[in-house]
Formats: structure tokens, C-alpha cells, sequence
């Protein structure tokens, strides 16, 4: 059943993707330019109200604290999400937004999914080595939260409730996503 409930999730996320435009890189490019707000408006919008259902649910007991996984930090997160960013800049695709585009039938994420595949494989086969090193030591307290929440993992700010926090944070991406401007080719204040 859980497969099940997997693919059907994976597959709305995936047309999702594909309505807001997100399947073309082109869109991606432009929004890292600042030059369409309109994927990243969605972006923030989505964030902002998928947190605040999340911690509303666990809050209410709806979601079940034991489906949380909270990712360990470490200094190779950082360095693979700055790794993740270039790319996701240079390529115009994110690995979601990679596998949206393949199923559109874009020739230039066959060549994304591909080289993502063979770099996952190529850390496969040194992770080994790297499993000792710097790389893969815990910083912030590892797997921790920022708040308090009901699950098992220690909290960094353990006296504030998690609900709290969410919903500011929530707030703050849902209030960003109202302001930014509507139009596409929209300047900020960004000096060229």
C-alpha cells in the first residue's frame, strides 16, 4: 500500500511540477535571475503551507511523529547542497524537476538524469573513504530540530514549541510569496 500511496503522491507532485512551469529550465533560469517570480512565488507558497499542514498534523496527532526522518547535518550536506545549487543554476533543473522534464520527453534532461545517476554512483563507490574524513562529522547537534516537536530527536531552541516555529516560518514564506511582484521580466533592486 505504501508503494502504492508513494506513486500516486509522486505522480501528482510530477504534473504539479509540470503545470507551474517547473519542467523547463528556462523558467528555473529566469527565477535564479530574479528576472520570473512566478515559479518562485509558488515555491514559497507551497513550503510555507506544506509546513504549516505538517506541524498543524502532528500537533493534532493526524501525522504520525514516527514517519519523521530528520537528515543529519553534517559538512557534506552543505557541501553537496552548494554542489546542488551550482548545478541546479548551470543546468536549469533540480533532481525533481530533472525527472518532470525527462517525462516531458526534454532531450536535455536525459543528459541531466544521467550525469545525476553516475555522480550518485561515483559517491557510492567512495563513500568508503570519505566515511572517516570531515566530510561526514556531525555539526548542530547532528540529527536535531530547531524547536521542540513530538518526536524523539533532540531540539537546538528545546524550550519553544515546534508548532510555533513552523507557522512563523510558514507565515514569513507565504507573506514573502504575496509580495514579490506578479510580472515576469520583474526588477528588483538587484545591481547588474
Amino acid at each position: 500500500m505504501e508503494i502504492f500511496l508513494a506513486l500516486v503522491l509522486g505522480t501528482l507532485f510530477g504534473f504539479v511540477l509540470h503545470r507551474v512551469g517547473a519542467s523547463n529550465p528556462e523558467n528555473i533560469i529566469n527565477m535564479l535571475r530574479l528576472k520570473d517570480l512566478h515559479l518562485m512565488k509558488t515555491i514559497l507558497l507551497a513550503i510555507g503551507i506544506a509546513s504549516a499542514v505538517l506541524f498543524i498534523g502532528l500537533t493534532l496527532g493526524l501525522i504520525n511523529p514516527g514517519h519523521i526522518s530528520i537528515k543529519e547535518s553534517y559538512w557534506g550536506v552543505l557541501v553537496g547542497g552548494m554542489l546542488l545549487g551550482a548545478g541546479w543554476a548551470i543546468a536549469g533543473y533540480c533532481p525533481g524537476t530533472g525527472l518532470v522534464a525527462l517525462g516531458d520527453g526534454r532531450k536535455d534532461a536525459v543528459f541531466f538524469t544521467a550525469g545525476g545517476l553516475l555522480g550518485a554512483f561515483i559517491y557510492m563507490l567512495v563513500y568508503a573513504n570519505l566515511e572517516g574524513g570531515r566530510l561526514l562529522h556531525a555539526i548542530a547537534g547532528g540529527k536535531s530540530t530547531l524547536a521542540a516537536t513530538p518526536t524523539h530527536y533532540p531540539a537546538l531552541l528545546g524550550s519553544i514549541p515546534g508548532l510555533v516555529v513552523a507557522l512563523a516560518l510558514a507565515m514569513a514564506f507565504m507573506a514573502v510569496a504575496f509580495f514579490l511582484p506578479d510580472n515576469k521580466d520583474s526588477k528588483l533592486s538587484v545591481p547588474k
